[in-house]
């Protein structure tokens, strides 16, 4: 660190020396000409090199005199406003807290995760401009709030200034984070097959845990919340789950409590082969439990970044100062990583940030966390969004494969006919990797074509397969009028039986939420899921809404294009398990796994 410190400064006065061997080859026609240079230079925010010169001032005001008037004008644009002014307006608004209490903690932890960045790896968080360095434009808020539930959202970054779209807003070194690489370091026993996750939650835990005010991320695992602060739905009890009966949030909840239980005992409390047991001096027992297994991956689905442009490729990172930033579904910025060279000096991989929009002074900042639902934010990081544009409610769709073998072992009454095509659709089932019952996301008015494809193939007949193979046929296209009918109500069937599943109804739900003083009296647990809920529910009724007036419009509501040779879709019929078989995972661990989460359960 002190190295990479003792070149900067080296490059620092080259530059200056540099620009005063410049301003002597011009003559010193006028004394502002060299200081509006230096101060051009020094305050682009959204450059990335020292050599890049500001758009805002040009460097030998070329457009003006360069008098006293454009000197001070170029000095206020390069500065903003002067130090301390954005401290005192945060204090009036209470966005810095109040002396005394938990808010001064959070001040003095914020102020020495600012030290610790700057003294460690050089990072520039001042409010005044410095030699070379633009203001900071970000300060940390103690407490941000969301702004249609009014509910706290922890920690936040907010706008000292105002800021343009495309600005350099942070640059973090990755010798700062926690990594698996890190992880290794802490721990060589660890494999180098280790999955990311596993790696960096033992770090976490040592570093809070094991090595406390020893540990050299004591500044910044000082202010990683609790794991009730976050409350992701998979630390929820059993009481606040309830609250979510009916939502597929549940069953992915389920999944991840027995994955993170099935993951810790594997590495960790195995008594014969778990670290804790082999090497009990680096995993002592009292600190590896499996609460505080929770926590680190609590921290890690709801912090960490995934930096696809390393110099060594993509990794997963727990990023100091970042990972402080909040979540818009509406924000286009992503986090990500480069590697700059200087004065042909390798300085390192660094993690990097720009403005994807301006922001006004005291604006909260925002990044992208991805295009999530709802569900997967309340499952990996404890919030969910009231107008989210990527919001959806997975809806269970299958195949009864009445073969003339299942339907003599199910049809005890011999009412069920046998699909002269099951044999085949499960052959291409097979083929295609799907299987006899799948989940699909529907968004607000709308569902995913793979959907309708897949229904489509499901509910062919003889008559629409006119003696050619199933595989034949582009199922992205329409098959005939009595087929597509078929499949979009067998849409409408599977989104009403999602919306039975619910106890409650969307208006019981909104009458509750109307009353404040009884919505008040739930756990704030208890109030994301009634919300959830009541969202999920809204979003399922303007689909069936949707399908309805898409199946009217194109005539397909007949009475003759209704019928039953087609395979049952969406509707379960008797002895559920029995005819679609035990499903394997949910469409939510699907996108999971894509996003490189430990999931891979059976």
């Amino acid at each position: 660190m002190q190295l990479n410190t003792m070149i900067n400064k080296i490059q620092h006065i080259l530059l200056l020396l540099v620009a005063i061997c410049i301003c002597g080859v011009k003559g010193f026609s006028n004394p502002t000409t060299f200081k509006s240079s230096i101060i051009s230079d020094a305050s682009s925010s959204s450059s990335s090199s020292l050599y890049k010169k500001s758009s805002s001032t040009p460097l030998f005001m070329s457009n003006g005199d360069g008098g006293d008037e454009e000197w001070m004008k170029a000095l206020s644009e390069a500065s903003g406003k002067s130090p301390g002014d954005f401290e005192k307006a945060a204090k009036m608004k209470g966005l810095l807290g109040n002396k005394g209490g938990k808010s001064e903690g959070r001040l003095s932890a914020n102020a020495a995760l600012v030290q610790w960045l700057e003294s460690e790896g050089d990072v520039y968080l001042k409010e005044a401009s410095g030699w070379f360095e633009a203001p900071h434009p970000m300060a940390i808020s103690t407490d941000t709030r969301d702004e249609i539930t009014n509910e706290s959202s922890g920690r936040g970054l907010l706008a000292r200034r105002d800021i343009k779209d495309g600005d350099e807003l942070l640059k973090i070194p990755l010798s700062l984070c926690v990594t698996k690489n890190s992880a290794r370091e802490a721990f060589p026993m660890l494999k180098e097959d280790i999955n990311e996750f596993l790696a960096v939650a033992c770090q976490l835990i040592r570093e809070k845990y094991v090595l406390k005010e020893k540990s050299y991320f004591k500044a910044y695992v000082a202010v990683l919340p609790e794991t009730e602060e976050v409350n992701p739905t998979f630390t929820w009890d059993d009481a606040d789950l309830a609250f979510l009966e009916g939502s597929p949030v549940v069953a992915a909840t389920r999944s991840m409590q027995n994955k993170l239980r099935f993951e810790y005992d594997a590495l960790l409390g195995n008594e014969q082969t778990g670290l804790i047991e082999r090497y009990p001096d680096q995993f002592p027992k009292e600190a590896f439990t499996f609460d505080n297994w929770e926590w680190a991956f609590t921290m890690m689905f709801s912090r960490a970044i995934r930096l696809r442009s390393l110099t060594s490729g993509e990794a997963l990172a727990m990023v100091p100062y970042a990972d402080l930033i909040n979540h818009s579904p509406f924000s286009q910025a992503y986090i990500d990583a480069r590697s700059p060279s200087e004065w042909m000096i390798e300085t390192g991989d660094e993690v990097i940030l720009f403005a994807d929009r301006s922001y006004r002074h005291m604006e909260q900042i925002y990044i992208s966390y991805g295009p999530k639902s709802n569900a997967d934010l309340l499952l990996l990081y404890g919030f969910a969004v009231e107008r989210n544009p990527f919001n959806s409610v997975d809806v269970t769709v299958g195949i009864a494969p009445r073969t003339e073998s299942f339907v003599k072992e199910i049809a005890e009454d011999n009412t069920l006919e046998v699909d002269p095509l099951a044999e085949e659709k499960l052959a291409f089932l097979e083929s295609v990797g799907r299987n006899k019952m799948v989940e699909f996301p529907v968004y607000n008015d709308r569902y995913p074509l793979e959907l309708l494809q897949y229904l489509r193939l499901m509910q062919m007949t003889p008559e629409d397969a006119r003696g050619k193979r199933l595989s034949d046929f582009d199922y992205a296209r329409s098959i005939s009028l009595a087929n597509e009918a078929a499949a979009l109500c067998s849409v409408v069937t599977a989104v009403q039986r999602q919306i039975s599943n619910y106890p409650q109804t969307e208006v019981q739900d909104a009458d509750m939420i109307r009353d404040k003083g009884l919505f008040r009296l739930l756990t704030y647990n208890q109030r994301k899921a009634v919300r959830h809920r009541r969202n999920e529910k809204r979003l399922l009724k303007r689909t069936v809404a949707a399908l309805e007036k898409q199946i009217a419009r194109q005539g397909l509501d007949a009475e003759q294009l209704e019928r039953a040779e087609g395979s049952t879709l969406g509707k379960l019929l008797p002895g559920d398990e029995k005819l679609y078989g035990m499903k394997q995972r949910t469409a939510l661990e699907d996108r999971l796994e894509k996003m490189g989460l430990p999931i891979d359960l059976r």
